[in-house]
């Protein structure tokens, strides 16, 4: 009978178990959902709140880097990494950085009456020797390997024929023996010490 109450006991200590458990994963479920959804609407948010007040004009002919301002306002302030590098009463709303060879960077604002503004990085690293690879220069590359391969093997191919039509013609001239001798006959070999046994 104790032995039932004991089953009966663990029984329902593995029921109760399994109802933890599975509230415990219906909660972790709910959580992942919950923090899923959190994260959706602050990305939603963080997209549909943005403004863009400074925009990069880096198209031009003389390779100068320009930050335009987007606002109503007619007095900005421009700000370079947090310090002030214009007056507050200016009207210009672009900002020139010089070339983009000079690898402007820093983080810009332009700051109006209101004092809400949004922060650009702008970061440059301009390559001085680089060449754009597009498909026609791929291409020049690709021909102007095959063509200078294809005159070194002929190069190559002429040297070395050259070479061997020498030696055949050298040879032909050259006499080893004279008086018409196949072989030269070998010198008598005179006894050394090493030749004889000593007999005991």
């Amino acid at each position: 009978m104790l032995g039932g109450a004991r089953l009966a006991a663990s029984t329902g200590a593995a029921v109760g178990c399994s109802v933890l458990l599975r509230r415990t994963e219906m909660d972790m479920q709910q959580g992942k959902r919950l923090a899923g959804l959190i994260l959706a609407i602050t990305l939603l948010q963080g997209t549909m709140a943005y403004v863009r007040e400074v925009k990069v004009d880096d198209n031009r002919e003389d390779g100068s880097v320009i930050l335009i301002c987007v606002t109503d306002e007619k007095k900005i302030t421009w700000l370079k990494d947090m310090k002030e590098i214009s007056s507050g009463d200016t009207n210009k709303l672009t900002w020139d950085l010089g070339s983009s060879t000079k690898d402007p960077r820093g983080i810009y604002e332009c700051k109006g009456s209101s004092n809400e503004s949004k922060s650009l990085q702008i970061y440059y690293r301009m390559c001085q020797n680089c060449i754009e690879l597009n498909p026609a220069t791929v291409a020049g590359f690709i021909f102007t390997e095959i063509v200078s391969i294809f005159l070194l093997a002929v190069g190559v191919y002429f040297i070395a024929g050259q070479e061997g039509v020498r030696q055949s013609r050298a040879s032909d001239k050259q006499t080893l023996l004279n008086n018409d001798q196949l072989y030269q006959p070998l010198k008598e070999r005179e006894d050394d010490q090493y030749s004889h046994l000593r007999k005991k």
